[in-house]
């Protein structure tokens, strides 16, 4: 079997779309790795559906970038390439920059105090290498504010994009040393937040994206690095 959560089945009228959501949640946490072949029949036996839902989840995923088709016709689980992906940080952080400005009139102590339960839960999973929980508690972390924000088509934009950010810094979790800095990162935003500065609120957001990005460009370089030496 392809995946070892064998007991899932599809279960709500939206089959198409539920198909689509747990392919891409195996791919996005790991659990479908970079490069492993899909078989359309192999997924809609394990997921209780017919191969038509499968086929158009994975024709939708390609779209998006988590598969890719071989000319051979192949599918297969498209790898991690680092290449381009500060083009999608930087639409994170300035949609994110943008939803702050219309939820900063909206956030209210009891939303500070969630932000700061929220961050004690991201340092926790850290500290304990839970790295699918510490990127959950994370995403949580900025959602409060996005949904303050109440623009629907922000929400829906990122949501997609930080889906394809969750399945990288999920696949360099481990190897980056500092990631815990993304905590002192929020405690700023929360500070800021709480001292009414917008424009600090703001610069910190950026930061924060800006510094992940970093962290894993970091590494990648690191590794990149060791290849070039070992080839040599």
């Amino acid at each position: 079997m392809i995946h070892s959560s064998s007991s899932q089945k599809i279960k709500r009228t939206s089959v198409r779309e539920e198909a689509y959501m747990i392919l891409r949640d195996w791919i996005v946490q790991g659990d479908l790795t970079p490069g492993q072949q899909l078989r359309d029949k192999e997924l809609a036996e394990q997921l209780g559906v017919s191969r038509t839902p499968i086929r158009e989840a994975l024709l939708r995923l390609e779209d998006e970038g988590f598969v890719e088709t071989k000319p051979s016709r192949s599918t297969i689980v498209a790898p991690i390439q680092f290449e381009g992906v500060l083009n999608l940080y930087s639409i994170v952080w300035t949609l994110e920059k943008l939803a702050m400005e219309q939820a900063f009139a909206f956030i209210e102590e009891k939303h500070l105090m969630e932000m700061e339960g929220i961050n004690h839960e991201v340092k926790k999973a850290i500290n304990e290498g839970n790295q699918i929980v510490a990127v959950q508690k994370d995403d949580e972390f900025h959602s409060i504010y996005i949904n303050l924000s109440r623009n629907d088509e922000i929400k829906r934009i990122l949501s997609g994009l930080k889906q394809k950010l969750i399945r990288m810094e999920l696949f360099y979790f481990k190897q980056v040393s500092d990631v815990h800095l993304t905590v002192d990162e929020h405690d700023q935003i929360i500070q800021a937040l709480r001292d009414g500065n917008l424009t600090l609120v703001l610069n910190m957001i950026e930061k924060n994206w800006k510094e992940s990005y970093y962290r894993i460009q970091a590494h990648s370089e690191r590794v990149k690095s060791g290849e070039d030496k070992y080839e040599q």
